[in-house]
């Protein structure tokens, strides 16, 4: 039999090999479609997809279908859940939470959907709290609840060579207002009130990596943190920064260093360095 409680999430959360497995979390994919065939999100690799956005050659992505929900919810009831935690990305950059939410209302057992307001390991996080929750006899409550307040202490902090992406993506937003000197220079991101948002203009490439590990290492300051540190086609860069920020950062625990997933990819472009700091419970 199953827990009692099970913790689902969606693919955008990218947490590394078998860390989802290992705290009994399940992993529904969103879908993602180069050159009009669709696949799951974890069908296509991120080099792919970074090499068709290299070459401009059209990516989209979707949301899982509230069928897709549905299947997983049942197959968690059936395995024994009294209740369910769905905790997906931000409601503002993708439909997930929505198609999670119209396959509650018709769930075998309770489901309590969670928008995490957020993206990539901001979004693991979050989820991996929730599973914390639930292995340490937590309730469905107690769970969502972890999930919501490790999402709101959690920054993300993103590079990206060009804001092309995420303009032809419909993703950009109020980092809108770079666009027009997007040519003059590299522009630092974050995500706010579940939107990619303007941070900082930075002349040069290397100007902007070294002031996106110095404003993660102030968001750290002096509490216990988790770190992510993601990347598309920069994995050089990603453990390069990611060495700097063990030592630089006082109290931190975990650090993750991975490629973020085609879904991610094809609104940032190839060359994206992100920092999740991500502060303990």
């Amino acid at each position: 039999m199953g827990s009692a409680v099970a913790v689902v999430t969606d693919s955008t959360a990218y947490l590394p090999a078998g860390l989802a497995e290992r705290h009994g979390l399940t992993v529904v994919p969103l879908q993602i479609a180069v050159g009009g065939a669709t696949r799951d999100e974890g069908d296509i690799s991120a080099a792919e997809a970074a090499q068709a956005l290299k070459e401009w050659r059209p990516i989209t992505t979707s949301r899982p279908a509230p069928e897709r929900f549905a299947q997983v919810y049942k197959a968690a009831a059936s395995s024994g859940a009294g209740h369910i935690v769905s905790v997906h990305l931000s409601a503002a950059l993708s439909g997930t939470v929505e198609a999670a939410r119209l396959a509650a209302r018709d769930a075998p057992v309770p489901v309590t959907v969670v928008d995490s307001g957020t993206i990539g390991m901001g979004l693991g996080f979050a989820a991996l709290s929730a599973a914390a929750a639930v292995m340490s006899g937590g309730t469905a409550e107690a769970a969502a609840s972890a999930a919501v307040r490790r999402a709101e202490l959690t920054r993300s902090l993103i590079y990206v060579d060009t804001l092309e992406h995420l303009r032809r993506g419909g993703r950009i937003g109020a980092a809108a207002t770079l666009l027009g000197s997007a040519l003059m220079v590299k522009p630092l991101l974050d995500i706010a009130d579940g939107r990619i948002a303007p941070l900082e203009k930075v002349r040069t490439s290397s100007r902007a990596l070294a002031r996106l590990e110095e404003l993660a290492v102030a968001e750290a300051g002096e509490r216990r943190v988790d770190l992510g540190v993601q990347h598309l086609f920069a994995s050089s860069r990603a453990e390069t920064l990611a060495a700097r920020l063990r030592e630089r950062v006082p109290h931190v625990e975990d650090v993750y260093v991975g490629e973020v997933g085609p879904v991610i990819g094809a609104h940032v472009g190839p060359g994206m360095l992100g920092v999740v700091v991500a502060p303990h419970l």
